[in-house]
């Protein structure tokens, strides 16, 4: 079945493309941000001439989206799940995000609507978009923190796992007050990432966001290049393939991967915009499908390549192994030069997760006032508040893992596989298939078991840890 993606605009310039040329434009399907929130208008009449994006682009902006932080903690993953049945994993949660996404679209088409947001309101109603709004700012907060966290991780260094790892700072200049984690990424915020953040128009971004996804493929690149040379002259073996279970603890804390792995996949609430910008909207479903392969196949080789590298010590964040020896000529110039290109392709691509965060607080917490970008003193104030609340969740959270696992078991599994399951359940036009009902049903009941599980293994794994401190 050959799917539409929607097309509508946040303004009245222009005619929106919609998924059905007789699709009514209610209120009731209106963008997750209304018209007079986002700043489209200005964006739009600045734009009169733009004929659309292309599909290599389009590819390229979801693959931003979905690859962040998320590549960071696969070979981690792999130490949980071991590399067999870690790939398997990524296989099968692409294969999930996709079927999600494909149902999304589809019942965007049958509603006229053109963002998430919508879909959610016509299947549940205003509370159903509250809902949904709640979900991205818990999600968007959640990945921005863990970029912070990434950020000191490398250039402050990082002792989460009883064994500390020197920064790049702290390496080149040794242990001093301004080497400090707290006061590196204050530097950092105020300096690079504030600036970034007051951009009033996303497509300000644009040349950071490619510079972003050129560093990113240096990361990938060099820590292949490192793995490569090591195998060959013998200093690391193969990794392993199946998880090593030892208790039942050990068991239950595989479904802790589970969250971490969805929220590397949730691009939910990006489809829709990309798909209204796309020059042939028809494609928006290839498009996901291309971006999803090329997502998949980066996960895996940077899963494959750390494992290898660090295996059973690799690190939540396995940045923070790259501060040793690794054994092959140049290893402290490789070590930095991997470092450092992440942690500016996250200061780059913060602004843009940023973006949407700021205009889902303004709609849920301001629905009538003005619109933001005329607003100054509102835009502010909710620029510097949301990035003071990243800031102290930054410091207070010991590890991306916990991040990723708490934001993975809230927002993004709903975001991700709830959502659109439920939107699937309820079927308010009678179009999903009996395929769709049993997916659905499956997605809420995975997403809900691995979510319980992974809750009650750091549960118990943090009530263990504080009893063999007090012993």
């Amino acid at each position: 079945m050959e799917i539409k993606s929607p097309n509508q605009h946040n303004t009245t310039q222009n005619p929106p493309r919609s998924y059905h040329k007789d699709a009514p434009l209610v209120d009731e399907n209106a963008p997750l941000v209304p018209p007079n929130k986002t700043g489209d208008d200005l964006e739009t009449t600045q734009e009169q001439n733009f004929n659309g994006a292309s599909f290599s682009g389009a590819v390229l902006n979801l693959s931003t989206t979905i690859i962040g932080a998320g590549i960071m903690s696969m070979p981690a993953a792999m130490r949980v799940l071991g590399l067999g049945l870690g790939v398997a994993v990524i296989v099968v949660v692409a294969v999930l995000t996709e079927a999600s996404i494909e149902m999304l679209l589809r019942f965007s088409r049958i509603s006229g609507s053109g963002c998430y947001g919508g879909v959610m309101g016509d299947a549940f109603g205003n509370r159903g978009r509250k809902l949904l709004q709640v979900c991205v700012i818990i999600n968007n907060v959640g990945v921005l923190i863990v970029y912070m966290i990434i950020m000191g991780d490398v250039l402050s260094g990082t002792s989460s796992s009883r064994v500390h790892h020197a920064g790049v700072l702290e390496g080149w200049f040794g242990e001093q007050w301004w080497t400090g984690r707290g006061f590196v990424v204050l530097v950092a915020t105020l300096a690079v990432l504030a600036p970034l953040a007051f951009s009033k128009r996303i497509d300000t971004l644009r040349f950071t966001s490619a510079l972003a996804v050129a560093l990113a493929f240096v990361f990938l690149l060099t820590a292949a290049g490192i793995a490569v040379v090591k195998l060959a002259n013998g200093s690391i073996g193969m990794p392993r393939l199946l998880p090593d279970l030892t208790d039942m603890h050990s068991v239950w804390k595989l479904f802790t991967v589970v969250p971490v792995l969805v929220m590397s996949y949730v691009c939910h609430f990006n489809v829709h915009t990309i798909g209204n910008e796309l020059k042939d909207s028809l494609r928006i479903q290839s498009v996901v499908q291309t971006s999803l392969a090329l997502c998949s196949s980066v996960y895996i080789l940077t899963s494959f390549f750390g494992f290898l590298l660090f295996g059973d010590s690799t690190q939540d964040d396995v940045l923070a192994n790259f501060d040793t020896d690794l054994g092959i000529p140049y290893s402290s110039f490789l070590n930095d030069l991997v470092r450092i290109t992440y942690a500016l392709h996250l200061m780059l691509v913060f602004p843009v997760l940023f973006h949407p965060l700021r205009l889902n607080v303004d709609g849920l917490f301001f629905p009538s006032a003005m619109p933001l970008v005329s607003d100054n003193s509102r835009f502010a104030l909710i620029t510097l508040g949301l990035i003071s609340l990243v800031y102290l969740g930054a410091n207070f959270i010991p590890s991306i893992w916990d991040a990723f696992q708490f934001t993975g078991a809230t927002a993004a599994v709903c975001l991700g596989f709830i959502f659109p399951a439920a939107i699937a359940l309820r079927d308010p036009h009678g179009i999903a298939t009996k395929k769709d009902k049993i997916l659905s049903v499956f997605m809420i009941c995975i997403a809900a078991f691995a979510n319980l599980v992974a809750i009650y293994s750091d549960a118990y794994a943090l009530f263990t840890k504080n009893a063999s401190h007090s012993a």
